[in-house]
């Protein structure tokens, strides 16, 4: 299977002062934009919203926080302003893997082409 990984901008937006460029991985089977614990403090003050419990992909129940408002911007795609989930990750070889997920893709009207490995505008919300 082959993997997605796209650039993503995030701005706190009480301070855009407080930004992070980063490449992540698409993933569609997760909710948030989710990004290490770790990073937290280089967005300043983000307003911690809830916590929440959350089932990882291999069944590990786990607690992350979600913060914002941020302004989110992924591959060049018009940006929203949501939420960040912010988990405690270990890094893979010294490198942090975020993951955009559904909740992202869909506010930005972003849609992922499987077969061309790629991300692709999605011309009309769904209202169904």
């Amino acid at each position: 299977m082959s993997r997605i990984v796209c650039s993503v901008e995030v701005e706190n937006v009480a301070d855009p002062t407080k930004r992070l460029e980063f490449n992540a991985l698409v993933d569609t089977g997760a909710s948030f934009l989710t990004l290490p614990s770790a990073w937290k403090e280089k967005f300043g003050d983000l307003q911690t919203i809830r916590e929440i419990e959350l089932e990882t992909a291999t069944q590990a129940a786990i607690k992350g926080e979600i913060c914002g408002p941020a302004k989110i911007q992924i591959a060049g795609f018009e940006p929203i302003f949501g939420e960040i989930l912010f988990i405690e990750m270990e890094p893979g070889d010294g490198i942090y893997e975020p993951l955009v997920g559904y909740i992202v893709l869909e506010s930005s009207q972003v849609g992922v082409d499987m077969i061309g490995h790629r991300l692709v505008p999605i011309k009309y919300m769904d209202l169904k």
